[in-house]
């Protein structure tokens, strides 16, 4: 049934623009062909766009009254030329007494189809309650009802309809009294039936749970908030102009707002970020309102002092007006923002809060993402992070990302650094901005990851050279063992038999001279063999350790963990006990030493602390800096502390892993 009757209402339009381009013919007037012509293109939005909600929502009656709205606004115009006719082409037409009569009231009609919209945006259906069936049959009895009342007037028409008979008939003088005053009621009666229209449409956005249902209610907030934006050009209209000239623009601005939002909002609701559309035009309305009573009052102080058509009072005017501008706008946008756009506020102030904290030292920018979900109250949003110099996106942790095709690529100076991929709650058009917002934060995180991922490798690589170092000792130590160690002993063997079955010559002494040289080269090799490795971390560290403090004419207490150590740091734990023993011995003057070897949270540490003199420090060349480079090299860090007289620590932390 909508789409019969809107194909019906715009076939109507048709058929009255060719009366009003036959009615042209007869004018002959360069203006009312323009005005005509002007209207018709600007109704012709709404007729169009309505045939279109109809043909893809048939049951849903807003196409409907949006054609209307465009056939109402030809039919005013067309009613306008033909008055224009009647006036300055006598005899031309007849003069119609119905049209005379219905034209005194017929105005209230232009404000039927926007109220009806507003009852029934967007889905054709009045909201659930009797009241509301009374404002909608309100909305089409009370217009009635004043078009019938002013025609029964018994006042003549206005020219030029003066001699135009009342096609209603006319009411007695004592009716008249009465009807008078039903007549004036009516005015606010229909006043408040738009109040209750613009109720309407707030009360269904409350209501709404749907985000969809929300943003169409939106749209058509948009494009009605032209209705009030005509009064601002009326009120800037008088002040400029000194007459209502500017309200035409406003009205046009209307016939194509309203109808392009609504369309928008019941068919592509998603086309454009509609928050940031009626922030930014409910801000600037604010604004120029605003700006008009500041002019006003400036134009009105300084003509009182420089007359009202001086340039001093319009100069006056003017820079008040710019010095209030900037501050307001920037204010106003704020509450706009927190009032009607909540989400974009809430994120782009989280990340300024997040940027600012960055600086400060006191947050780290890797927390932008959950930052983010928080603000939008969108658990789904996700931020991307692309590795310098490759196409790699990864996590703030480093983890592989994968990034679908609607993701918003986040750039800095032209070059893609990362993406964010928005939820179900956040538009595109936000999820535009907010990548634009977060450029620099993302930068900073994405660099992190790289120099985080460099220093990994550069571990990584070092604790393969340290493997590498001690298993290449390791081979040599049994290289030597096996090899030319166990030759040398051979052969000294065989050097001492052949001296037991030679006489006593002097061949025996020079026997006994080479044994006692291979004997030394032995005892040399095995000590390069311990130098590599102590051949006592055979059975383990705590093995090893134990043969260590046997040696150490101190009282040592010995405390190791019994859990396995890696072969490398057990090496590097061995050294750094021995060469702290060795300078307790040396230098300490100590009487006791405590050595304990512990492993937690992926740490094996390794303490040596005497009650001696104390003063110990890292000397370059020195033996605890040759320790220190090698537990650098093992990626830990040693500490030597000690006060004179309260004797020394030293403690290495290597990193051994769960």
């Amino acid at each position: 049934m909508p789409r019969l009757v809107a194909y019906a209402m715009a076939a109507i339009a048709v058929a009255l623009v060719g009366a009003g381009g036959w009615l042209l013919t007869l004018g002959r007037d360069a203006g009312q062909t323009l005005y005509f012509v002007t209207a018709c293109l600007l109704a012709a939005a709404s007729v169009v766009l309505g045939m279109l909600i109809v043909t893809r929502r048939p049951t849903n009656v807003i196409g409907a009254l949006l054609t209307f709205f465009g056939l109402l606004a030809i039919w005013v115009a067309l009613t306008d030329v033909y008055t224009y006719v009647v006036a300055h082409r006598p005899g031309r037409l007849p003069v119609s007494s119905l049209l005379a009569t219905v034209r005194q009231g017929s105005w209230m009609l232009n404000y039927v189809p926007a109220a009806l919209l507003m009852l029934l945006f967007p889905d054709g259906r009045l909201l659930p309650g009797r009241r509301w069936q009374v404002v909608a049959t309100g909305l089409v009895v009370v217009p009635a009802a004043f078009i019938v009342l002013a025609g029964l007037d018994p006042a003549p028409f206005p020219p030029p309809f003066a001699a135009a008979e009342h096609a209603f008939g006319t009411a007695s003088p004592a009716l008249a009294r009465v009807l008078g005053p039903i007549a004036v009621a009516l005015l606010p009666g229909l006043l408040a039936l738009l109040v209750a229209s613009t109720v309407a449409m707030v009360v269904r956005y409350r209501r709404a749970t749907d985000p969809v249902r929300r943003a169409q209610v939106k749209w058509f907030a948009l494009g009605a908030f032209f209705l009030p934006a005509t009064l601002l050009l009326c009120w800037l209209s008088y002040l400029l102009l000194d007459g209502p000239d500017l309200v035409v623009v406003g009205l046009a601005a209307t016939l194509v707002a309203v109808p392009t939002a609504t369309a928008i909002g019941i068919l592509r609701h998603d086309l454009y970020d509609v928050n940031k559309a009626l922030s930014a035009t409910v801000t600037y309305g604010l604004v120029t309102a605003a700006l008009l009573a500041f002019y006003t009052v400036a134009m009105f102080v300084a003509g009182v002092a420089a007359g009202r058509s001086s340039p001093v009072a319009a100069a006056g005017a003017t820079a008040v007006c710019a010095l209030a501008l900037s501050p307001l706008r920037v204010r106003l946008q704020r509450e706009v923002d927190r009032r009607f756009y909540p989400a974009r506020q809430a994120a782009l102030a989280t990340i300024e809060d997040l940027r600012d904290r960055m600086h400060a030292g006191e947050a780290a920018p890797e927390g932008l993402e959950e930052a983010l979900r928080q603000a939008l109250r969108d658990p789904e949003v996700r931020v991307g992070y692309r590795m310098p110099g490759t196409n790699e996106l990864v996590t703030a942790t480093g983890e592989s990302f994968e990034a679908p095709e609607d993701a918003t690529v986040i750039r800095l100076g032209g070059q893609p650094i990362g993406v964010l991929v928005r939820g179900g709650n956040t538009t595109r058009e936000l999820t535009r901005e907010l990548a634009d917002a977060c450029a620099l934060l993302v930068e900073v995180v994405r660099l992190r990851l790289q120099l985080r991922r460099a220093l990994l490798d550069v571990e990584a690589s070092r604790a393969r050279l340290l493997r590498a170092g001690y298993a290449e000792r390791l081979r040599l130590e049994r290289d030597l063992h096996d090899g030319a160690q166990q030759r040398l002993v051979s052969l000294g063997m065989a050097l001492r038999l052949a001296q037991r079955h030679l006489p006593e010559t002097d061949v025996s002494g020079l026997l006994d001279q080479a044994v006692a040289e291979l004997g030394t080269a032995v005892a040399e090799l095995r000590q390069i063999a311990h130098g590599l490795r102590p051949s006592s971390l055979d059975e383990g560290l705590a093995n090893a350790l134990t043969m260590l403090v046997r040696g150490v004419p101190l009282a040592v207490t010995l405390d190791v963990c019994p859990e396995p150590v890696p072969e490398d740091l057990a090496t590097t734990a061995y050294y750094v006990a021995s060469e702290a023993l060795t300078n307790v011995v040396k230098h300490s003057g100590a009487s006791a030493v405590h050595l304990r070897v512990s492993r937690a949270d992926g740490d094996l540490t390794v303490t040596v602390r005497d009650d001696g003199v104390g003063g110990a420090q890292v000397r370059p060349g020195g033996g605890l800096a040759g320790i220190g480079d090698r537990v650098a090299a093992a990626g830990g860090a040693l500490t030597v502390a000690g006060q004179p007289g309260a004797g020394t620590l030293v403690e290495a932390v290597l990193p051994c892993g769960s």
